[in-house]
């Protein structure tokens, strides 16, 4: 707060020969006629308290699942020898969208129990096309478990949503898988792990349904 203090700079005198009344008059008029040199002005400045601040919750963060999904088209199903498709479901818990970008496969003898029908049951599992015996497996399974396969194209999952994928020739039947795998339903085994995170902010979620690939490249 700023103050100024006003003077006159006149001064009234006692004059010879003027009546009271008249020195009254002229005190009077010197008075009115006073300058003030400023304005009085108030500037009240408010401050903040040491330590203001507000809350901030981080998220917890649920993983995400992948299971069997619809059947595989007529030009993606396995014979002996040769590849065909896998497809899958990936759902996201989470509040926010999910880059997915790789899978770790199993090793390449981990293999599939094939099925009568779909969806399948345990009481439909083909006793001599069974995990031990189908010889279908991942394409791109190494001797070990663990083997991590990027994405041909990583895939954004939307938050609180499911994205339908189908792995093109991600999955090869044995040239020895026994006759009764015919027209069976695989039942692939788990993957052992998945790269993902958060996607950035703007990033534009996968649409569903979509199809990628697993790649060769070694972990």
């Amino acid at each position: 707060m700023t103050r100024t203090r006003c003077r006159s700079g006149l001064r009234a005198t006692h004059r010879p020969g003027l009546s009271v009344g008249r020195r009254a008059r002229v005190v009077t008029a010197l008075t009115i006629l006073m300058l003030c040199g400023g304005v009085a002005t108030a500037t009240w400045l408010v401050g903040l308290d040491a330590g203001s601040n507000g809350k901030a919750k981080a998220a917890k963060i649920d993983n995400l699942s992948i299971t069997a999904a619809s059947t595989p088209g007529l030009n993606g199903l396995l014979y002996p020898g040769g590849t065909g498709d896998v497809t899958a479901a990936i759902k996201n818990p989470n509040p926010f969208p999910v880059v997915v970008s790789a899978l770790y496969l199993p090793a390449h003898t981990t293999y599939a129990p094939g099925y009568k029908d779909d969806p399948w049951h345990d009481d439909d599992l083909i006793a001599l096309c069974d995990s031990s015996r189908s010889l279908v497996s991942y394409t791109q399974a190494a001797a070990t478990s663990g083997a991590i396969r990027e994405l041909a194209a990583p895939l954004v999952v939307a938050a609180n949503g499911q994205l339908s994928v189908t792995l093109t020739d991600a999955a090869s039947m044995g040239s020895e898988s026994p006759n009764e795998c015919q027209g069976a339903y695989f039942s692939m085994p788990s993957f052992t792990g998945i790269s993902a995170s958060p996607a950035p902010e703007g990033v534009s979620t996968t649409t569903s349904p979509v199809s990628t690939s697993l790649t060769a490249s070694a972990n």
